[in-house]
């Protein structure tokens, strides 16, 4: 198999393909997860949690073929997702830490990238703010052991009321050739118009909040991709409607996560 080439950033692009020398890949739908696994973290104020991981396809929007796997996680426990926000009281910084330990090591596992593939991990903004680089050094260290591939470590929650210079500060502790750092935004365009600078490889925006299943809907969703692809080279969608995808390539996306054609429940 040919080895594929890097887009820019780091999140792979299918290669071209010699007629006759590679068999055509296999396509799954769009939305449907590779595998998915779940484990339990009890947090320092004995509440259960369980974490779920599911890998998803991420398409480059250029060859409409899947590059690259993300692992996209959700939290869950009696008090719903009201204490994964920044400022909630029920988790604590130390417990958003061990579920990122844990997501790295289970999500490396799940994904097994090899050399020449391109995984997605998230990781919440408390614990990449507050580890000093340790957390960045742990991925190193567990990549370098489990996953020869290229590693993007997506960052969610909060960063958007930091200063960008301490945004940049915590990038730059993931950048090296095989790691790099995705931004997840709120879909905003004065969001992650200031993120311009900041050095991150990709931003990553959540479409399931955004009106984009009408054409009415189209024009301001086109000017948020506009927004987003002026502040950095590649940008991702996330649940992404199918039908939508050359449309958010024309708009300046590079990437996307698709939905399912029903519709996405908040």
């Amino acid at each position: 198999m040919e080895t594929p080439a890097e887009g820019p950033g780091g999140l792979a692009r299918e290669p071209e393909r010699r007629a006759g020398l590679a068999p055509v890949p296999e396509r799954r739908p769009y939305a449907q997860p590779y595998d998915s696994l779940a484990f339990t973290v009890v947090s320092r104020a004995a509440r259960e949690l369980t974490v779920t991981l599911a890998a998803q396809p991420v398409f480059d929007l250029g060859r409409s073929a899947p590059v690259a796997r993300r692992v996209r996680r959700t939290v869950r426990h009696a008090g719903g997702e009201r204490a994964l926000r920044p400022g909630g009281r029920t988790l604590e910084t130390g417990d958003l830490h061990r579920i990122d330990a844990l997501t790295l090591r289970e999500g490396l596992a799940m994904l097994r990238p090899g050399p020449s593939d391109s995984g997605i991990l998230p990781a919440y903004w408390r614990t990449v703010a507050s580890s000093r680089g340790r957390f960045a050094r742990l991925c190193a260290e567990l990549q370098h052991a489990r996953a020869p591939g290229s590693l993007l470590i997506e960052v969610v929650g909060g960063m958007e009321q930091a200063p960008p210079g301490a945004v940049a500060d915590v990038i730059g502790h993931f950048e090296t050739a095989a790691q790099g750092v995705i931004l997840h935004l709120a879909p905003d365009p004065a969001t992650v118009a200031r993120a311009a600078g900041v050095g991150a490889r990709c931003l990553a925006l959540d479409f399931a909040g955004v009106a984009h299943e009408h054409a009415s809907d189209w024009r301001s969703a086109a000017e948020l991709i506009a927004a987003a692809r002026a502040a950095c080279g590649q940008v991702l969608l996330l649940n992404l409607r199918p039908d939508r995808g050359l449309a958010a390539r024309s708009a300046g996306a590079t990437h996307a996560v698709f939905a399912g054609m029903e519709p996405v429940l908040v």
